[in-house]
């Protein structure tokens, strides 16, 4: 095998286990939760807006995605202004099946409003099919090479961002790089960030995926699903993730955006919109509940799940493509039964 080759391996091994560590914490094991559309109440302590369900013998099913209702807390005193609203969260992943999009998109017409997240200048409208492919940052190569890998799709490409109901309500660049300076944030501190909270949960849960484990996954002829399944059991315990994200004081990625977007609801509150969706990526979903229920005074009501990875293997239950012809077997004659001899008496 060439150097070239190895070196390839060797860097791709190493992305993917940083992906997998600093996309979400290492949960503890869950127990098997039915697919079925409801979850238990364990479940939602455990994750309030992502989860998995696996099967009796606690194989992944598949990663799951809520959308979430509020409405108004009883005799809020907040005027009748609020009578009939509905706010729906919408958790998302950046990376799923295009059939969870295809769904997505079907959800969204049923809103008045849709407030998405993207930082961009205000008003940004995202082009049918993701634009150009121009976006070249960090964080869209990896996002891309990951979709690759997992053979999954990109949300910014088969999302409609064109729909009448989709308003902008994020921060641009330059409030999001002025929010970072001011809280002396950087890339790289929240990198080392993650990447410390890794190395503890390791030094806690020696059982956890490692680096082995990883590099084993990309030399699997079904290497897609394993990587998919590995990478689904970290996001599991989003909230714990996002703690370390986030930091004790908040931070501009998570807390300064969503209270740009809990801004527009407000604004949408205020125009008399009843029923308005709020899309944003499941990691910024229990910060913003919290927002919602201190700040709106709303209540969580009912929830709904969306498939966004299907972890089933298919290769188990494919059928094989041809069935072999068993030769029938050939039943043995029957020797001719001998005559039976008359006793002679002596």
């Amino acid at each position: 095998m060439s150097r070239c080759r190895l070196l390839s391996i060797a860097v791709c091994a190493l992305t993917v286990s940083f992906c997998l560590r600093a996309l979400a914490d290492e949960p503890k094991k869950p127990e098997a939760v039915p697919d079925k559309g409801k979850a238990t109440k364990k479940d939602k302590a455990a994750a309030s807006f992502l989860r998995l369900t696996r099967d009796s013998h606690d194989d992944p099913l598949a990663m799951k995605t809520a959308i979430v209702r509020y409405v108004p807390k009883d005799s809020d005193g907040k005027g009748d202004d609020r009578k009939g609203l509905e706010v729906d969260l919408i958790g998302a992943v950046h990376i799923g099946e295009k059939s969870y999009y295809d769904a997505l998109n079907k959800e969204f017409e049923k809103y008045d409003v849709v407030l998405y997240e993207l930082v961009a200048p205000a008003g940004t409208r995202v082009p049918k099919g993701g634009g150009d492919g121009g976006n070249l940052s960090a964080v869209h190569m990896l996002q891309d090479g990951m979709k690759n890998m997992l053979q999954l799709e990109h949300q910014l490409q088969y999302v409609d961002y064109q729909k009448k109901n989709f308003v902008h309500a994020d921060m641009s660049p330059d409030d999001f790089s002025k929010s970072m300076a001011e809280r002396g944030e950087s890339f790289m501190t929240m990198f080392f960030r993650m990447m410390g909270q890794a190395m503890a949960r390791q030094n806690q849960n020696p059982q956890r995926s490692n680096d082995l484990e990883i590099i084993m996954a990309l030399f699997d002829p079904n290497r897609a699903i394993v990587l998919k399944r590995l990478m689904a059991e970290q996001f599991e315990d989003l909230e714990g993730a996002m703690d370390a994200l986030d930091g004790p004081n908040g931070s501009t990625i998570l807390t300064e955006r969503n209270k740009v977007a809990l801004k527009g609801l407000g604004k949408e509150i205020k125009e008399g919109q009843k029923k308005i969706g709020i899309f944003y990526g499941a990691g910024h979903m229990p910060d913003m509940e919290e927002r919602l229920m201190k700040e709106f005074n709303l209540k969580r009501t009912d929830e709904r799940w969306l498939t966004a990875w299907d972890l089933r293997d298919k290769a188990k239950d494919k059928p094989a493509r041809f069935k072999p012809t068993v030769p029938k077997k050939s039943t043995p004659e029957k020797a001719p039964a001998e005559k039976e001899k008359k006793a002679v008496p002596s």
